[in-house]
């Protein structure tokens, strides 16, 4: 799926994402922190933005390219090659990765909440010390905005 066929709406930009009130900007219909200002009414502005003093030397340094990205939903067979012994050290690692507690680790494990495609890096580089990455796969994908 590409842009055209994907609509970018208001609901779509997370709570508190940065927006750009730069109307001067050579980039401004190509950023994600352009359009999510566009995207939201008036009376909703609030949390960060983005500041003029981002804009240096004929670049912004905030700049987020309006694009799709391969997201991913849960991950079940994740450990399926790692050996018996070291399971729990491969899912605590993978866990550590989401922060303190386990809300976060098991909401990602079950599918609830769509991992970015760096979090998927991220995820694997840690799976990969524990075996090889030969078929596994996330539960399943989906084409979403990046607004990482």
């Amino acid at each position: 799926m590409n842009m055209e066929e994907k609509v970018l709406k208001a609901n779509d930009i997370p709570m508190g994402y940065a927006m750009c009130f730069n109307d001067g900007c050579a980039d401004k219909d190509k950023c994600m922190h352009y359009q999510a200002m566009l995207l939201t009414s008036a009376d909703r502005y609030k949390g960060q933005a983005v500041f003029p003093t981002a804009w240096q030397s004929g670049e912004c340094r905030c700049y987020r390219e309006k694009k799709l990205v391969k997201k991913a939903w849960g991950f079940r067979g994740l450990y399926k090659n790692v050996d018996r012994r070291d399971r729990t050290a491969a899912r605590q690692s993978v866990s550590s990765y989401f922060g303190r507690g386990n809300g976060q680790y098991y909401r990602a494990h079950h599918g609830e909440i769509l991992l970015s495609p760096k979090q998927q890096e991220d995820i694997l580089r840690i799976v990969s010390q524990f075996g090889p990455l030969d078929g596994i796969k996330f539960d399943r994908y989906t084409t979403d905005w990046d607004f990482e």
